[in-house]
């Protein structure tokens, strides 16, 4: 929400002002470079950083001893925390995505995909309220993985500290659980669905909505009515309490869609493995699973289904499809790796030492949050009749609105200037079309940053100015 007005009061130094580096001059130096980089947050360094002397620097800060990937992520976390804990509910959206550094003659990288590749895993934590409004980076890990050994058994994988089935932990472990009063719910897909993971939240007090991916043994009933079933067999067999329709966003070969989705739930308690493969109670878990399935889906469209285990109470139908609600945010961690890659480029980054790279990670993961809050901002009713001069500098809305109608218009609502910024991406601002995203937002971004740098050289000409 507050994406635009950060900008205009310095992004680095909301974002990043309060990086500790041990010396004013690597923060300040910090604090410019992540305004320059907003600027031009495609391409390459030098694309981003016109002038020689500025890229020089910027390589230079990567390299210093003193610029780390925590050092940069610490500031722009907490500010994340300070603006969590001004939520009743929280929803902190775990996921896991690869940068693939294949190119790069670094020898730390770890293998990728099938091991032919090289780069990093990329685990981050995106805090969202449960309207979707993104609030930043709770956390962010750059996993290395490692060459598994021939040979390792069991046991051995389970006492590794660096295996990836650790990763929704550690994530969960860095973060503080939220105020008293106050909610926090960690959200993730099928890959946070490992016994480790799920005790260590109950175990803490924390609370989780995840999806089910294993049709592992669960005990239902109470009493001489207990008994085993599998857990996915038994959902499936449990009669609609209510349906409803949903929205449902475009994905890789699904185009977005409204479904009409029905819905049913259970209490039950998920034994523990006879095998654990990591380190856990060994004690059953209570939860509450959740089925909610299209039932009669278009032809050609895939059948929706998600099986959603959650330690939060479900009494009724309407706590049943909050939680579905609170999953389906889940959706805006896809679109962060996306601008993570597409807006970002951060795949392309050439750098030779991973001590260099993991700093630079770090800081384009920052600038691509604030791309998904502009999308955020601009869907936002409270924010759109406001005037655009509070939130950006009225040079911005000269040369835009000049763009736009072919004269200038100081008394722009921030949805006119938005949706101007959104026709310069290519939308076509027709009632019928779905508001703009992130991707047309940022593209009218990075026209209209060419723009206003065009219109400072004219300035400076006619002032005299060199």
């Amino acid at each position: 929400m507050e994406a635009l007005k950060v900008y205009a009061c310095s992004f680095g130094a909301e974002h990043l002002g309060a990086a500790q580096l041990g010396d004013k001059r690597l923060t300040d130096r910090l604090v410019y470079c992540a305004d320059q980089i907003l600027r031009h947050p495609h391409g390459s360094f030098p694309d981003k950083f016109k002038d020689p002397e500025d890229l020089e620097a910027f390589y230079r800060l990567m390299a210093s001893e003193k610029v780390g990937h925590a050092e940069i992520m610490a500031p722009h976390c907490q500010r994340t925390l300070r603006l969590m804990a001004e939520e009743n509910i929280v929803l902190i959206v775990h996921d896991t995505t690869v940068f693939d550094y294949s190119g790069l003659n670094i020898e730390e990288l770890g293998q990728i995909g099938e091991g032919h590749g090289r780069g990093y895993y990329c685990h981050n934590s995106l805090a969202v309220t449960p309207n979707r409004r993104v609030l930043g980076l709770a956390h962010q890990i750059i996993h290395r993985r490692r060459q598994v050994p021939k040979g390792e058994t069991k046991e051995q994988r389970k006492q590794r500290p660096d295996r990836e089935s650790l990763l929704w932990k550690k994530a969960s472990q860095a973060i503080p659980a939220a105020p008293q009063g106050k909610l926090g719910v960690d959200v993730a897909d099928r890959g946070a669905d490992i016994t480790e993971f799920l005790d260590y939240e109950d175990q803490v007090g924390k609370h989780y909505v995840v999806r089910s991916q294993h049709n592992r043994l669960v005990e239902i009933g109470c009493g001489e009515q207990r008994r085993r079933v599998k857990l996915h067999d038994h959902l499936r067999q449990l009669p609609k309490a209510q349906t409803r329709p949903l929205d449902v966003p475009a994905g890789p070969g699904r185009a977005a869609r409204r479904a009409r989705l029905a819905i049913a739930w259970v209490e039950l308690q998920l034994l523990p493995p006879r095998q654990p493969r990591g380190e856990e109670r060994g004690t059953p878990l209570r939860v509450w699973v959740i089925r909610v399935w299209e039932p009669n889906p278009p032809q050609g469209s895939e059948r929706l289904e998600w099986l959603l285990l959650t330690n939060v109470a479900v009494t009724s139908a309407a706590d049943a499809w909050e939680r579905v609600t609170w999953y389906s945010c889940r959706w805006l961690i896809e679109e962060y790796h996306k601008v993570q890659k597409t807006g970002c480029e951060i795949e392309r980054m050439q750098f030779c030492y991973a001590e260099r790279l993991q700093p630079a990670i770090a800081l384009m993961s920052v600038v691509a949050v604030w791309l998904l809050q502009l999308r955020d901002t601009s869907r936002d009713p409270q924010m759109q009749s406001q005037p655009a001069t509070q939130w950006v500098p009225q040079l911005w809305i000269e040369v835009l609105s000049t763009w736009r109608h072919g004269e200038v218009r100081r008394d722009w609502t921030l949805l006119e200037y938005l949706m101007a910024l959104a026709r310069l991406g290519g939308h076509q601002n027709r009632k019928s079309d779905h508001p703009p995203g992130w991707l047309v937002l940022w593209r009218g971004w990075t026209e209209l940053q060419a723009m206003l740098a065009g219109a400072i050289i004219l300035h400076q000409k006619r002032c005299g100015v060199t």
